[in-house]
């Protein structure tokens, strides 16, 4: 560590602060579902997760590698291309954060890196084939896959329970789900730290390749790891309130056995994803997991309408961080002030952003609230159309109006009708 250079310390520092948004905005890919249907506490569940983020930290470094040596070439990047590279997927995470959208703070860190490689270097310098086979694909086949697990893994769960009538058993049954849930959660925060933790690892590990204190193709140094999953943790503890909100209530109602097989198809997707090295999007994963446990429960819709924004950030993510990183890699290569303009931006941005979210502040106390203005799309529509209401309970806006008979004029027993 003695040959780290000050510029080289700052890109350091700023990969631990990306880590530590990728924490918070990623705590709901465990913690959701199992706070949205009261089998833990908000501050218990976040601080479990936050522990088993630290302990995936540890279990490997196959996704690390993907990152420090894969996407792009080692060759001709510079330290601050790192930097730049960061900006780009820091103000990202802030800006959907704000949001409350589940985006994918893998994808922000790739499309900085690729965006500002490009500015850097042209095209060359991007590993096509690694973006197309360990990037691109896992994008697109980790939330179907997951979806389509756990949709089937819910209808499985209800139909063993379909003749489950005793009350004693329902309760028992209850309480037996609300623990498979918290075991499922914590498999899914391990998880997440084993994928997203390393992708912070490479980061910082292609930042000591570049400037020559490790030698190409180096696996990331103690220290480093400890970092990243220290930082991650810290991130994970503090919650990402606003994104959790989305994912527990937004995207649909959960139940226990709901909650349950969607963190089990997660978490075995994202598991199996990290020992093949496919940096996968863990938010992704996890929101399919939680849109077919939604469409896997008999009378169970999916919010369309959040979804949808949901669909377009995924889409956004690459395109907009590496804007970002290119816009900022242009400014780093105007000398130290361009450096100090982009610190500033970064800085300034994320200020304004936090700002932004004291206006309606989302924490423990609040985060189970939905809002009552949450527009449905046309699907949860239809269906809720065809619905009958339930039995026994009046609609409150159903007025009738049933006129009395009229009196015959030669019937004197009938008193006169009150005007």
């Amino acid at each position: 560590m003695e040959h780290i250079t000050l510029l080289l310390a700052i890109v350091v520092v700023t990969a631990l602060v990306f880590d530590f948004t990728n924490g918070f905005h990623d705590t709901a890919n465990a913690m959701a579902t199992t706070i949205s249907t009261g089998a833990m506490k908000p501050k218990t569940a976040v601080a479990m997760s936050a522990v088993l983020n630290l302990i995936g930290a540890f279990l490997s470094v196959e996704v690390a590698k993907t990152i420090s040596g894969g996407i792009v070439n080692e060759d001709g990047i510079r330290t601050e291309v790192i930097f730049a590279a960061l900006v780009g997927a820091i103000l990202w995470n802030l800006l959907t954060w704000l949001l409350g959208l589940p985006s994918s703070s893998s994808h922000a860190l790739f499309g900085g890196l690729i965006g500002a490689a490009v500015m850097s270097a042209g095209w060359s310098s991007i590993n096509g084939g690694t973006v197309v086979t360990k990037v691109l694909l896992p994008a697109i086949a980790a939330p179907l896959v997951a979806g389509i697990a756990a949709m089937l893994a819910t209808r499985l769960t209800y139909r063993i329970n379909r003749n489950v009538t005793d009350p004693n058993q329902l309760k028992s049954t209850a309480k037996g789900y609300r623990a498979g849930q918290i075991a499922s959660a914590g498999l899914v925060s391990l998880a997440h730290g084993t994928n997203d933790a390393q992708k912070t690892m490479g980061i910082i590990t292609l930042a000591l390749v570049t400037s020559g204190v490790l030698a190409p193709g180096s696996n990331p140094p103690m220290w480093v790891i400890v970092s990243a999953g220290v930082a991650i943790a810290l991130g994970t503890y503090l919650g990402g309130w606003r994104i959790i909100r989305t994912m527990g209530k937004g995207l649909t109602d959960l139940q226990p056995p709901q909650g349950f097989a969607a963190q089990t198809s997660a978490a075995t997707v994202i598991l199996a994803s990290s020992h093949l090295g496919f940096s996968l999007s863990t938010t992704q994963s996890c929101s399919g997991a939680v849109m077919g446990s939604g469409l896997g429960r008999k009378g169970g819709v999916v919010r369309w309408s959040t979804a949808t924004r949901m669909f377009v950030a995924w889409g956004l993510t690459l395109p907009a961080a590496g804007l970002v990183g290119a816009g900022a890699e242009f400014l780093t290569k105007q000398g130290p002030w361009g450096i100090a303009v982009t610190a500033v931006i970064l800085v300034g941005g994320s200020f304004a952003i936090w700002l932004a979210s004291r206006r309606q502040p989302v924490d423990h106390t609040n985060v189970n609230d939905t809002d009552g203005d949450e527009p449905q799309g046309v699907v949860t529509t239809a269906i809720a159309a065809v619905q009958p209401p339930p039995a026994g309970a009046p609609a409150s806006d159903l007025m009738t109006t049933i006129p009395a008979p009229a009196s015959a004029p030669d019937d004197p027993a009938r008193p006169p009708a009150k005007v």
